[in-house]
């Protein structure tokens, strides 16, 4: 067993890393889409600071979840 062969996951375990990946993808994009209509919005400095403190969130969120799909394509 090589090294490469060590860092594989099972590949049982793919096409449902690859569901649940594509999954929070949608979920994130509905957050970020949520944000991008808030701000859109008359809001107050208050408000304006938890919206940037979700969609912040969101990227690195989606930044992250992009590097799993990396990840699992590599995988195969």
């Amino acid at each position: 067993m090589t090294d490469e062969d060590a860092n594989k996951f099972p590949a049982s375990s793919i096409p449902q890393l690859r569901k649940l990946a594509h999954d929070l993808s949608n979920a994130l994009e509905n957050v970020m889409q949520g944000a991008y209509l808030l701000g859109q919005g008359k809001l107050d400095s208050q408000s304006k600071k938890w919206l940037s403190l979700i969609d912040d969130a969101a990227q690195e969120a989606a930044r992250l979840n992009r590097e799993i799909r990396e990840i699992l394509r590599s995988q195969s």
